[in-house]
């Protein structure tokens, strides 16, 4: 008889009680344990394996492990920069997601089951067997194929493999690209044992129909300027400064995506190296996301593309041709391609606006920014029959005009990312996007060059404008409980 997948005695327990509590009492009794001790990588761990082994992805993207898999970087991060019980409150959240899909009707109920790995007669006759499994839609045939092959070679080979059929279906679903990507990442932190067992459901999802799309605009922009065929440089230095700002220009500029990917290849054609190629892609990309006009706490996949991007770009292990298109897909995602349809007509924020504010200290201004934060208006949700449509209120310019101002006065970044990390903790709508999109800005502040770096904390605090208080029962229900 099949059995379900079973963890080590130290874990299985931890795992069972998010499964098993009842929604109604998870919040308050995962508090209890971590106020007992129990570690934030250890709940984590649990709550991640608890939503692998016990929820199945719906037909959409948002259910099942996706997005708590995806969000686990994120939240890893988030938990050092509070103080604190309040380190508590984003594992809360994590824990609350994962017994939430595990006890919906869409996702479950649902066990996944101990499988044999498949052999189909050596490496290259798994991985063909493997791409036969997507290309026929067979996600149970690729769990089984991809099992297979983590013993047997690199597990960066087993990635590169997943992502040579995640990164071209992107043009159909961001998702397909950011599971594999974001969930590795995840597990680098979590440890390599639950490697296995964390990335059967990205290999399930990678092979969901429609079929992988062929690329023959991008092919012929990789062969137009030889960047299959030419030593390209990798590592950037202070001589790209130049290009990468008018790389980057012409994407914050431009009014039609499909300019951004030729600019890309020109440049790497004519020198600029892969590295200074991803800092220009996310210099635009922060820029583009602050002329964006939307007010879907969603759509944060501007950023979190672009910062997951950079960071396989510098992978050693991944082939030449899945960094290239990393590098030349960034477009092409459904819930980033949608937002050339709902751009401001020139640069946000406005640097004139932001100048004429009133003189505030650091502390003020922080507090002045968080409360406009706070207060942004509510959305009429009756009138809002699709999320992708919604547009931001005028007030989330405000936010942004206060954050420029702090820029301005040179005030300090990590109070400036404190403070959005205490934001942040509040929402419970999104699927941690929130979270996801916290982490990225910060990651790309550190790894971006001067004058641009600071567009992305500006973004963050955008970001946050929109998200905040769309749903806030976990948060409330814990703040309640932390004070109690």
């Amino acid at each position: 008889m099949h059995r379900r997948v079973q963890f080590s005695d130290e874990i299985e327990p931890l795992v069972q009680f998010v499964e098993e509590t009842d929604p109604s009492d998870i919040v308050d009794r995962a508090l209890a344990k971590l106020r007992d001790g129990v570690t934030a990588r250890t709940m984590l761990t649990a709550s991640a394996l608890a939503v692998t082994r016990s929820s199945d992805i719906p037909p959409g993207h948002h259910g099942g492990p996706l997005h708590p898999l995806v969000g686990l970087h994120a939240l890893r991060h988030l938990v050092d920069r509070l103080e604190g019980e309040n380190r508590f409150l984003p594992i809360l959240q994590h824990v609350a997601l994962c017994n939430k899909h595990i006890h919906h009707p869409a996702m479950g109920p649902y066990m996944m089951l101990d499988i044999e790995p498949y052999d189909a007669g050596g490496v290259e006759a798994t991985k063909e067997a493997f791409h036969n499994a997507v290309n026929r839609g067979e996600t149970h045939m690729a769990d089984h194929c991809i099992l297979g092959l983590w013993d047997q070679i690199p597990a960066v080979e087993v990635l590169d493999l997943l992502l040579s059929v995640a990164i071209p279906k992107n043009v159909l679903d961001d998702h397909y690209f950011v599971f594999p990507g974001y969930t590795w990442r995840g597990i680098e932190w979590l440890g390599q044992e639950y490697l296995p067992i964390l990335m059967r459901p990205v290999a399930r999802y990678t092979a969901r129909y429609p079929r992988t799309p062929d690329l023959p605009e991008i092919d012929a922009l990789i062969d137009e300027n030889e960047l299959m065929t030419r030593p390209l440089r990798h590592q950037t230095g202070d001589d790209e400064t130049e290009t990468i700002g008018r790389v980057s220009s012409v994407m914050t500029q431009c009014s039609d995506f499909a300019d951004i990917p030729v600019a890309i290849a020109k440049a790497l054609g004519d020198g600029l190296s892969m590295q200074g190629a991803g800092e220009a892609l996310s210099i635009g990309a922060a820029g583009l996301f602050m002329r964006s006009l939307t007010g879907n706490p969603m759509d944060v996949h501007l950023h979190t593309s672009v910062n997951l991007r950079r960071y396989l770009v510098n992978m050693d292990g991944l082939s030449l041709r899945n960094k290239l298109l990393c590098l030349l897909l960034w477009h092409t995602g459904p819930e980033v391609r949608s937002t050339q349809n709902r751009l401001e007509a020139s640069s946000q924020p406005d640097l004139d606006a932001a100048a004429a504010l009133p003189y505030r200290t650091q502390d003020e201004l922080l507090d002045t920014m968080t409360e406009n934060i706070y207060q942004q208006p509510p959305i009429d949700w009756a009138g809002a029959a699709n999320l992708g449509q919604v547009r931001a209120a005028p007030e989330v310019k405000t936010v942004l005009q206060l954050a420029q101002q702090y820029v301005n006065n040179g005030y300090d970044a990590d109070a400036f990312i404190a403070r959005l990390a205490e934001i942040v903790c509040h929402d419970n709508f999104t699927e941690m996007h929130a979270f996801k999109h916290h982490q990225a800005v910060i990651e790309e502040f550190h790894n971006t060059r001067d004058p641009w770096r600071w567009s992305h904390l500006v973004a963050g605090a955008q970001a946050s404008a929109i998200s905040f208080g769309k749903n806030m029962e976990v948060y409330e229900e814990a703040i309640e409980l932390l004070h109690a």
